[in-house]
């Protein structure tokens, strides 16, 4: 028996109780938590902006240690460090022939699946695949990755989600050049994230965009050279700190229809703005044909951040050990696991980077 935080129902309130996990069966691997990331994307299953069966324990961005190997798992042993993978690419269906693995057809088929019970015998599901908001968890060896040697292995939790997508929507979908000008839309942990793959990359002016004033020294210690409180002019202020052309990239967090036009706006002519932010079906942003054409402007949905975790990874951790990527900087909290539903309420309110449970 292990704690946990489980969904009883789309919209109900979270329950910590004790789970019964099995041992792992052919192909499976357990892990022991360290720590999970609270994500937006948590959220938005929670309150049924995105589906998911339940019950389920939530959870996806997380790391932690093996504590036993099923049948079959090479390369895993009890004692390694792993990050969970919540999206494992099947490497078989049309897009994972593509190369573009982050947009797999079989990534989220495990979150149908039943890996636990409660203590009564009712059957979970593990939310997005590895169910991070418990002690332990149990799940297919393609949802591991080893951790590179040198990462804190609590901080680690972040490079499952926020850094992997924050990094990726820079390097990989707008792919941001040396010397271009960048605005990042909403301060969370996934923007956090962005901002300093911004200043990785090489980005002149980046600006950060934020309903909160409270995050601006936050933004800054992530790289941003300039913060815009957003309201109604926020394109127009963005386009006076560019010379009254607009940025070259715009990075969009939030997942709210204004926000996501006013990013657009916010770029120069022939301008770039990959949408990370998940809204909802009732956010509908429009264009008018002759806009599109006059401002030649790009507009890209970026899903993990067009991230293979497996390339990916390496790549990040060796920032972390030079310096670079500072991981720690994305948390504003650290809780255990009764915190996650005012972590939830402080990210409706738009307070704080990224809160971590720690177990």
């Amino acid at each position: 028996m292990v704690r946990a935080a489980v969904l009883p129902a789309v919209g109900a309130p979270l329950e910590i109780t004790e789970i019964e996990l099995p041992e792992p069966g052919p192909g499976r691997v357990r892990v022991r938590l360290a720590a999970a990331g609270v994500c937006h994307s948590d959220l938005s299953l929670s309150d049924g902006t995105m589906r998911v069966p339940v019950p389920a324990v939530l959870g996806h961005e997380g790391a932690g240690t093996v504590v036993s190997v099923g049948e079959g798992v090479t390369g895993l042993a009890p004692g390694d460090r792993v990050v969970l993978n919540w999206a494992p690419s099947c490497g078989s269906c049309h897009a994972c022939s593509l190369g573009e693995v982050w947009l797999c057809a079989d990534a989220l088929s495990g979150s149908a699946d039943v890996y636990a019970t409660t203590a009564g015998g009712t059957d979970l599901h593990p939310g997005l695949n590895v169910a991070a908001f418990a002690e332990e968890t149990v799940v297919p060896v393609s949802c591991t990755l080893p951790l590179p040697d040198g990462i804190p292995l609590t901080d680690a939790a972040l490079l499952g989600c926020a850094v992997l997508t924050g990094y990726g929507a820079v390097h990989h979908c707008a792919q941001v050049r040396p010397g271009e000008t960048v605005a990042v839309f909403g301060v969370g942990g996934v923007g956090l994230a962005a901002l300093q793959a911004a200043r990785i990359a090489g980005a002149s002016t980046i600006v950060a965009v934020d309903v909160s004033p409270e995050k601006e020294e936050l933004a800054r210690a992530a790289g941003a050279t300039e913060y815009v409180v957003a309201s109604d002019n926020t394109a127009r202020e963005i386009r006076a700190l560019t010379g009254k052309q607009g940025v070259d990239v715009a990075v969009e967090c939030v997942g709210r229809a204004v926000t996501i036009r006013t990013a657009w706006e916010s770029t120069r002519r022939g301008g770039r703005t990959a949408v990370v932010g998940i809204g909802g079906k009732d956010q509908q942003v429009t264009f008018n044909a002759l806009e599109l054409f006059h401002w030649g402007r790009t507009l890209t949905g970026c899903v993990y951040g067009n991230s293979d975790p497996a390339r990916d990874l390496p790549v990040l951790a060796g920032h972390v050990r030079a310096g670079r990527l500072d991981l720690g900087s994305l948390i504003t909290e650290r809780i255990a696991l009764e915190g996650i539903p005012a972590a939830f309420e402080n990210m409706l309110a738009g307070k704080g980077g990224r809160a971590l449970i720690v177990f």
